[in-house]
């Protein structure tokens, strides 16, 4: 970051903002603005070429066929990993968690190839969907709270050694693979198949995306009682809900 000007990437909303998580760039956006940082948006469309000098990368999730292709250009562009060599952050839901990671299936049954930016290889599950609200306990060391998010996919996710979990699910699947874990995170590269859009439940995690850009510990305090709001809600309808 340059000049206190933050410069938000959202990538691909033509192919991967399918349920809704371009909610997640308004958030992180707003939330830079509440502290009174200049905040530059690009939505960047799947026929331009990914900027390698921005801060926050976020990427959404979306249907097999367009996951295909949003993999197949972001492979030929070399912009977003480009970026992440120099230091962006990343942040990836779904589809794009999946893109991220060295494998996964795609709309033609095929193995096909991710970035490689993180150490997960995704495979198709055999077993129901995976739908329905998400509890889960984010890794201590990101100093964050309850994760709560809702999962919708069929993709089973496997981390590898540099790989550590996101969260460990209390409610739900997560990562599909039955020991518990949900999403993952390497340095400054996060993947999670929470929906929600997750970053308007879980705005600390917006918060977090901020710090690493700003390298700081701290951010001054923003007005958060709307969002308090609605994860009290979400929390409370989750857990409610019958076994």
């Amino acid at each position: 970051m340059s000049d206190n000007s933050l410069r938000l990437v959202w990538v691909y909303p033509d192919l991967l903002s399918t349920y809704g998580d371009q909610g997640n760039a308004l958030v992180v956006e707003r939330r830079a603005r509440q502290r009174g940082l200049d905040v530059t948006r690009i939505d960047v469309r799947s026929d331009q070429p990914v900027p390698t000098s921005g801060d926050i990368y976020l990427i959404g999730g979306g249907e097999d066929r367009p996951q295909r292709l949003a993999a197949e250009r972001l492979h030929r562009d070399g912009g977003l990993s480009r970026a992440v060599g120099n230091g962006a952050i990343v942040f990836s839901v779904c589809a794009g968690y999946q893109i991220l990671g060295h494998e996964f299936v795609n709309d033609q049954g095929q193995r096909q190839a991710g970035l490689g930016l993180l150490d997960v290889v995704s495979t198709r599950g055999e077993g129901e969907r995976c739908v329905g609200d998400v509890l889960a306990d984010i890794d201590p060391r990101l100093g964050l709270p309850q994760l709560t998010g809702f999962e919708n996919h069929q993709g089973v996710t496997h981390l590898g050694p540099s790989a550590s979990a996101f969260a460990n699910v209390k409610m739900g699947r997560g990562n599909g693979t039955g020991d518990g874990t949900e999403g993952a995170f390497n340095g400054t590269v996060f993947g999670t198949y929470m929906h929600g859009p997750v970053l308007a439940r879980n705005p600390l995690i917006g918060d977090l995306l901020l710090k690493l850009a700003l390298d700081v510990n701290a951010l001054p305090p923003a007005d958060d009682r709307w969002y308090e709001a609605l994860r009290a809600e979400r929390i409370a309808a989750a857990t409610q809900q019958p076994a």
